[in-house]
């Protein structure tokens, strides 16, 4: 592998993390968290935010947009209008609208960073500017992951953490900030070898328990962004920390807080899956599988991979091997490049149902071809690597 190669790969793996950060999720906000005085402009930003994560997304740009009509010099607006056309790019299946997205993504990021500049200049101590410019930047980064341009990768993420520490220095009270601080903090803690390194150089070192604790505070005191670190302890807790009953009461909050995002049924249902309360997930599974059905928005024929993952998992924790190997098969049909992650999962999943009926060569067939995908996530490919050097072995029946 020459130099340059080299250094792609390893920036392709330096922030997985990212690619969770706002993917299909959109922005948060919670309307019990104010601690800054009520305003027209921060009532926009609210109600936008809030629209925006029951993926009503043209009334939250509505709303952001009025927003910024009261103040154009704030950047904070334009940050959040960008973050949500972000949004709408990860969650098109379409070629045009996943360029209008990311066209006007890209016009806001830049009066993002023009407004903030200006303010700074102003004030060289102004917080709410540099975290208006730190999400812009946090924008830059998930799109030069999608579009795997990693020289850029790198600047950017850089960038923004500078953004970051300014605005915490600035402006201590915002608890908005120590959501980004904690999935930085947490997910570069499970990288290892030369990307460990490298992050550390470029960004902070990873910890744990740190980024677990930043999480918490945002979730519990945060503005804009509390509901974000809800939704990411409930996937730190449930993928990571293997402690499905703590992540449960948020799970549950969140998908009855936002009814129209199917996400939040996707991850309850996953959640009490793991819990092996399988007539709830189950009861979850087909309430989604209605909602592709009936093709009623925000539900698209192009979930049901997504709906197969899901019935797959639940079967598989059942122990239903034949019926989950069913619906992981169905899951892999569809290769487009944004079921990377569902792909690479299934594949996963199928070569621990042959490990588990003893059929190693087929098992590493299936672990080996989901290593093979570029774009899997880091934990199932972490899986992958692991039953390729140990078969796995399912749990003991209860």
């Amino acid at each position: 592998m020459d130099g340059q190669s080299m250094k792609s790969q390893r920036y392709k793996i330096l922030f997985p993390f990212l690619c969770m950060a706002f993917l299909i999720l959109g922005v948060g906000m919670d309307t019990g968290a104010a601690q800054l005085p009520s305003n027209p402009f921060h009532s926009y930003l609210r109600n936008g935010i809030e629209k925006a994560f029951n993926l009503e997304t043209q009334n939250a740009i509505a709303y952001l947009q009025k927003a910024v009509e009261l103040d154009r010099e704030n950047p904070t607006g334009y940050a959040f209008l960008a973050l949500v056309h972000l949004s709408s790019y990860e969650m098109s299946f379409e070629p045009s609208d996943r360029a209008r997205s990311q066209a006007a993504m890209t016009l806001y990021i830049r009066e993002t960073l023009a407004r903030g500049e200006k303010r700074i200049e102003g004030n060289s101590r102004d917080g709410q500017a540099y975290f208006a410019m730190a999400l812009a930047k946090v924008a830059l980064v998930r799109l030069a992951i999608m579009q795997k341009h990693y020289s850029a990768l790198a600047e950017e993420s850089s960038s923004a953490w500078d953004y970051l520490e300014r605005a915490k220095n600035e402006d201590p009270r915002n608890y908005d900030i120590y959501y980004i601080r904690g999935l930085l903090h947490y997910h570069l803690n499970h990288l290892t070898g030369i990307t460990r390194f490298l992050s550390s150089l470029l960004v902070t070192t990873g910890d744990r328990e740190k980024g677990l604790q930043e999480l918490e505070l945002a979730s519990q005191k945060g503005d804009f962004l509390k509901v974000m670190a809800k939704a990411e302890l409930a996937s730190a807790y449930t993928n990571y920390e293997k402690q499905p009953s703590r992540a449960l009461p948020i799970a549950q909050e969140l998908k009855k807080r936002y009814p129209r995002n199917y996400n939040f049924s996707f991850v309850l249902a996953n959640t009490l899956s793991d819990l092996h309360r399988f007539k709830e997930a189950f009861a979850i599974a087909l309430e989604i599988e209605r909602g592709i059905r009936a093709g009623k928005p925000p539900y698209v024929p192009q979930l049901r991979p997504r709906y197969d993952q899901l019935m797959g998992r639940i079967f598989f924790s059942q122990g239903d091997y034949a019926k989950a190997a069913e619906h992981f098969q169905g899951a892999l049909k569809d290769t487009s490049l944004y079921k990377d992650r569902i792909r690479t999962f299934s594949l996963v999943r199928l070569g621990m149902i042959h490990d588990a009926l003893n059929e190693r060569r087929q098992a590493e067939e299936y672990y080996s071809m989901a290593l093979d995908i570029d774009g899997g996530g880091d934990i199932p490919r972490k899986e992958a690597k692991k039953y390729l050097r140990a078969p796995y072995t399912p749990p003991p029946k209860p």
